[in-house]
């Protein structure tokens, strides 16, 4: 390695491209979006890596000068320097709080694609967690397993170090099925909307997707699923592998042309940004948060709920408020069950360090945030947990079981749809 990380940044550009000997036009965007950072550290104490280590590489201004000195040759694509990559989240609120405006996103994503044609190929595991079609298939064999209890054995058979323990481990139950009330009358009379499921959502999230369901229908909507389980394309993408989230961006946008269905409804905010942004774009059908969505119908008001006296925390996922936006809503939503005391979580630390299929790859680090997470929703002593995204309920699900802790983790609509009394009259 040619620089010390944890120099100052310059703006000063070098004319060296080491993979290509010429600046590509990813390389001109890169540096072009690094340079809007003016090293104000703001940003700091709102990331998850940094706040744990403090340490300069593992902070959003790090790695944008990490960045730019790949991209201009000062340094090598080093196992040294890639770690400080490949170990941030990706949850964004350096971006939220930037008052410069820098497009942290767009930087470690365009990072980790051009540096992607020369890492080693991916190893096993990281090519399975990274295939949409391989990663349900796992899940499903997982759930058969747990329910056999033939996984925990199963996971000891490997090292205690070894990655394929760590995905055995953190293999989750299969959400209950529970008995949601179907709407009255069932009038579909409103339109038809799409409920996009995802990859591994379609498996652990399913009670949400039937209560997104029954919500909807109580509303008067035709709900439209997709056969089988299109990827938003967001775990190919975050690892740099543009070309496999543009394909599987590709093919989902197909699946929901053909449904001719205007308006396509996401509970998962984990997909939510690469189905607006990469499969939707401009084009129909259109995409929306689902909470956003309720909370504005004229008729959500006309929904009667069984009132429920308990306290349920509510942690925001990073994606929920960083890239979804939409945070009144699910207050919103929320505050029609009577006798229901919403908890929310303090601010910050805000990441569980799910992140997509980070919590199995950093481990380690994810674990940290978790502990933190866990450790404040224990603190309010709920009744149970509350989150909107299938990996941040698998990771915190997972946490509390290891704790031998008994709160239930569930999607608000899975709660909505346990306590609607009935459709619209």
């Amino acid at each position: 390695m040619s620089a010390r990380l944890d120099e100052p940044l310059t703006t000063g550009h070098s004319d060296r491209f080491p993979a290509t000997g010429g600046a590509t036009t990813a390389a001109r965007r890169l540096l072009e979006l690094a340079d809007q950072c003016v090293l104000c550290g703001l940003c700091l104490p709102h990331c998850p890596t940094y706040r744990l280590g403090r340490q300069e590489a593992e902070s959003p201004r790090g790695r944008i000068a990490l960045a730019r000195s790949l991209t201009t040759g000062r340094i090598d694509a080093s196992p040294a320097a890639l770690v400080h990559l490949d170990q941030c989240l990706a949850c964004l609120s350096c971006q939220k709080v930037c008052p410069s405006g820098v497009r942290y996103e767009e930087i470690i994503t365009l990072t980790r694609a051009e540096l992607a044609v020369n890492r080693p190929r991916p190893r096993a595991l990281q090519r399975l967690l990274r295939d949409p079609k391989r990663l349900v298939a796992l899940a499903r064999i997982g759930v058969l397993l747990r329910a056999r209890s033939w996984l925990p054995p199963l996971a000891r058979l490997f090292p205690r170090a070894s990655r394929w323990r760590r995905l055995a481990e953190k293999l989750p139950d299969l959400p209950v099925d529970r008995p949601f009330p179907a709407p009255r009358p069932p009038a579909n009379d409103r339109g038809r909307v799409i409920l996009f499921r995802g990859c591994v959502a379609s498996v652990y999230d399913r009670d949400t997707h039937a209560a997104a369901q029954r919500l909807l229908e109580a509303l008067g909507y035709e709900v439209h699923i997709p056969d089988g389980s299109p990827c938003c394309g967001a775990l190919a993408r975050h690892a740099g592998e543009t070309q496999a989230a543009d394909r599987h961006a590709a093919e989902t946008r197909a699946a929901f042309a053909a449904t001719g269905a205007d308006l396509v409804l996401v509970s998962a905010t984990g997909c939510f940004g690469d189905l607006r942004d990469h499969v939707a774009g401009n084009a129909n059908p259109g995409v929306r948060d689902i909470h956003a969505f309720l909370a504005g119908d004229e008729r959500i008001a006309r929904l009667r709920f069984r009132p429920l006296a308990q306290r349920a925390a509510l942690h925001l996922p990073c994606t929920q408020v960083n890239v979804v936006g939409e945070v009144a809503s699910i207050h919103a939503l929320l505050a029609r069950i009577p006798g229901l005391s919403v908890l929310s979580l303090p601010e910050q630390p805000r990441c569980c360090g799910a992140a997509g299929n980070y919590f199995i790859e950093h481990a380690d680090i994810a674990d940290r945030l978790r502990a933190e997470k866990l450790d404040q929703a224990e603190a309010q002593r709920p009744d149970l947990l509350l989150t909107t995204n299938i990996g941040c309920r698998i990771h915190l699900g997972n946490g509390l079981r290891q704790r031998g802790g008994s709160i239930p983790v569930m999607h608000p609509l899975a709660l909505l749809a346990q306590q609607l009394d009935n459709g619209v009259p």
